[in-house]
């Protein structure tokens, strides 16, 4: 019932910010919680962050606080992750996932690649 659609990546340097978009098709969004996993090249996939569907509630890897933000337009039908002050170490292929409860997720985007040079 979702289709999510991730956009925003690229190549920055160190310390530099992105924001990643996540474009969800799809009925009842605002009823669907949200995250943002990663996954670099030889490591099992990452919880990034999480928000509830009203985006009152958020969560994070504690490695994660005070650099990324997670948000939501539900009347775009979006969520965001705003990545502040990042690292070499983040550098991975960013997806998103929806569900109708916290864990697990039914339905997952594509992923976009982020990379931050050294």
């Amino acid at each position: 019932q979702v289709q999510l659609v991730e956009s925003g990546g690229g190549l920055v340097q160190a310390g530099g910010s992105l924001r990643l978009s996540c474009a969800a098709s799809g009925r009842a969004f605002s009823r669907y919680y949200m995250a943002w996993f990663r996954q670099a090249p030889g490591k099992e996939r990452e919880f990034v962050a999480h928000i509830s569907p009203s985006g009152a509630s958020t969560a994070y890897v504690d490695s994660m606080k005070g650099r990324f933000t997670i948000s939501r337009d539900n009347a775009k039908s979006t969520v965001y992750l705003q990545m502040n002050n990042l690292k070499p170490e983040d550098t991975a292929v960013y997806s998103c996932a929806a569900g109708l409860t916290q864990y697990p997720y039914d339905y997952w985007g594509q992923g976009t690649q982020v990379t931050v040079s050294s």
